[in-house]
């Protein structure tokens, strides 16, 4: 897919650099979400390298994935790095302790890389939405020129998400999610299940110039097993994720 969309004439960018100004052409920001398994996030950083390709990887505080000999790697390796925050769920909702807490880890990761950019962590299950955080304060007061929620004009920018173990999951996505663009994108046609069918569309020139693509590498193997596991699991979370989805419509 990444050597489709080179053939296809798409510049891939950082986060960082479009929120620099870099906002003009043909282009993928290509954000990288290390939920968990941050060996795998290694092994695609390393192949977008062979690719020539720069993508923003964002570590979240778990063990799963704040591996600091990984974060050094995949910084080494030209990628950008940023915190994946959930400081809201981490503080039950408290915005005094969350900010603080949020600081703390921010300048923990800037310790690896000068992290300019952060996402949040959807955290489904959780009743706090990172976000809220910065209902009280601005995260533009520490250093930070970026959150792809806020700083994104997805009126000219389309958006891929593997959440869901699918291109178009975002239906049963709780926080990863455009509102109403997704829908009114997808009215237009502009809706993909499989990473053939985005190949297919790069190839017949009907794909947006102008994307983000996220994806959480622990979803995506070679190995049989694992691939299995995935599948059975993300089906399982799905099905409890559009409930959870359905009730806060609601």
């Amino acid at each position: 897919m990444l050597r489709a969309l080179k053939a296809g004439g798409y510049e891939f960018r950082t986060f960082e650099s479009y929120c620099g100004g870099q906002k003009d052409g043909r282009f993928v920001v290509l954000r990288h979400d290390v939920d968990l398994k941050a060996e795998n996030s290694l092994r695609t950083a390393i192949l977008e390298k062979e690719e020539g390709i720069r993508a923003v990887y964002y570590f979240r505080i778990v063990p799963q994935s704040c591996k600091p000999d990984i974060i050094k790697a995949i910084a080494a390796a030209g990628h950008e790095i940023g915190y994946h925050y959930e400081d809201m769920t981490v503080c039950s909702g408290d915005t005094v302790k969350a900010f603080m807490h949020f600081k703390q880890w921010l300048d923990y990761f800037r310790a690896f890389y000068p992290v300019k950019t952060v996402c949040m962590h959807g955290s489904p299950r959780s009743p706090y939405d990172a976000k809220d955080l910065w209902k009280c304060h601005d995260y533009h007061e520490l250093g930070i020129i970026g959150e792809p929620y806020f700083d994104i004009d997805f009126s000219k920018v389309f958006y891929l998400t593997d959440t869901g173990r699918r291109w178009d999951g975002f239906k049963v996505s709780v926080r990863d999610k455009i509102p109403h663009y997704q829908d009114e994108w997808s009215k237009a046609g502009l809706f993909y299940h499989s990473s053939d069918d985005i190949i297919r569309a790069v190839r017949n020139d009907t794909l947006p110039p102008q994307i983000m693509i996220t994806t959480h590498p622990q979803r995506w193997t070679d190995s049989i097993l694992p691939w299995v596991e995935e599948l059975c699991l993300q089906n399982a979370k799905n099905t409890v994720k559009f409930f959870i989805a359905g009730r806060k419509k609601s």
